[in-house]
């Protein structure tokens, strides 16, 4: 049971991260943005999704560092 709760906390953080990751994005605020993917690898679906979601900003900035972002191997 404690694992199947440790599971769906961690599920938690990655949506609450993944929606904080988003509003970094369309609020075009880079260093929030760097400090919430620092080290991070993401799966590339979401990948994908973040870079389409980041040409609608229109800021290379904020582009160039979704597109820095490793992917999950």
């Amino acid at each position: 049971m404690k694992m199947e709760a440790d599971n769906t906390h961690k599920h938690n953080q990655s949506i609450a991260n993944f929606v904080a990751i988003k509003t970094a994005i369309a609020n075009n605020e880079e260093a929030r943005l760097k400090e919430l993917l620092a080290d991070q690898a993401i799966p590339e679906l979401e990948k994908s999704y973040l870079i389409d979601f980041a040409e609608l900003s229109n800021d290379p900035a904020i582009l160039k560092i979704i597109k820095d972002i490793p992917v999950e191997k």
